[in-house]
């Protein structure tokens, strides 16, 4: 986890957010531990929140301003901090994707969307949103692509997807798109930018049969997954929890093919989409 006085206040309104917090607390002369036993959590939370790691809560927010007398400021700040780009039940889970050290990714149904090529995930955002404005899809759509520019970032994460075969082989948005968008995931592999494997149809039930999970780890924070169903999307903090949701991807991993024969599949299947 970055140091608070490393992370740039003008980063995002969750990085300004956390600078004034610690402005703040330091003009006071608080410890986090001590902030921290004011407003009822751990120095290490305060820790997360000036380093734009945890997104800040308001009820947390209405005591700190009671213990520095700000009048509601860093109430309105929280505020503007949980603004998001991305669909509410995601807006957690794409703050923290910035910071991870490595992601691990199952899809069963759609590719991963760190991976999507644009008219990829243009059409998932018109199939799944019908009454949708072309305003709203076009700004769902600028936030999907500006995420996979994490990749070609100099700091980027180690990226491992394993994509149900299933996911390559439905036709979202029409050959052509797919066999540009298994192309684009080939690429990706071949320049090393990620280790994907393909968990074939004929490896049958597995371990993560209910749905789609994303793991990150950090250089110096606890590891979160996030799992996500029909419009809604859970980020899971708890150790336990996070233990067993890795040691079922770990077993989802295992029974998937090899990443080159998995590169092999995605390339032969982006000709049969010709």
């Amino acid at each position: 986890m970055a140091h608070p006085k490393d992370v740039d206040p003008m980063r995002s309104p969750r990085a300004f957010y956390g600078s004034e917090l610690r402005r703040l607390r330091e003009a006071a002369g608080l410890s986090q531990e001590k902030l921290g036993e004011m407003v009822i959590c751990s120095g290490a939370y305060i820790g997360q929140i000036e380093s734009a790691v945890r997104k800040p809560q308001l009820d947390m927010s209405v005591r700190l301003d009671a213990v520095f007398g700000t009048d509601g400021l860093l109430r309105r700040l929280c505020v503007l901090a949980n603004k998001s780009r991305h669909a509410d039940h995601f807006a957690d889970a794409a703050e923290l994707e910035c910071l991870a050290a490595t992601i691990s990714a199952f899809a069963p149904t759609l590719i991963t969307g760190l991976v999507q090529t644009e008219k990829y995930a243009l059409a998932v955002f018109e199939a799944g949103l019908p009454w949708a404005s072309k305003t709203d899809i076009d700004g769902r759509l600028r936030a999907r692509m500006d995420r996979t520019r994490l990749l070609e970032a100099a700091t980027r994460p180690e990226l491992w997807v394993v994509l149900h075969e299933s996911a390559l082989r439905l036709p979202v948005g029409g050959p052509e798109v797919m066999r540009q968008q298994l192309r684009h995931i080939a690429t990706l592999a071949r320049e090393r930018r990620i280790i994907a494997q393909v968990l074939p149809v004929a490896a049958g039930a597995h371990a993560l049969m209910e749905g789609s999970i994303y793991l990150m780890s950090f250089a110096d924070a606890p590891s979160v997954a996030y799992v996500e169903g029909v419009l809604t999307g859970n980020l899971l903090d708890d150790p336990i929890v996070v233990a067993a949701a890795q040691q079922a991807y770990d077993h989802v991993r295992a029974a998937a093919m090899s990443p080159c024969d998995s590169l092999t599949m995605i390339e032969r299947l982006a000709e049969d989409f010709e």
